[in-house]
């Protein structure tokens, strides 16, 4: 097991429910790309197929947990696509 492979695993298990959790709350998903969450998603099935064919350890359920969030947050992309971003009153517009 890489420690370091794990720590990039937390970072960004960290990063994916609190995105999530920021898409649910605010409904909209102005700015996101499902491109790059795709294109994220692949580099976690290279990671689990990596892990089962070549190095079988735990961090796979790093990959595993990293890609349920990404998951999550790519049906929360589908579910607020339509919504509109919201306004936002600038301080000059006062």
């Amino acid at each position: 097991m890489s420690i370091f492979e794990a720590g990039m695993l937390v970072c960004f298990g960290i990063s994916w429910p609190i995105a999530a959790y920021k898409t649910y709350r605010c409904k909209c998903v102005q700015g996101k790309s499902i491109h790059f969450s795709y294109l994220i998603l692949a580099g976690y099935i290279c990671g689990i197929l990596h892990k089962l064919i070549y190095s079988f350890d735990i961090v796979i359920l790093l990959y595993i947990a990293n890609m349920m969030f990404l998951i999550t947050d790519m049906c929360l992309f589908y579910r607020y696509k339509n919504n509109p971003a919201p306004v936002t009153e600038r301080i000059s517009d006062k």
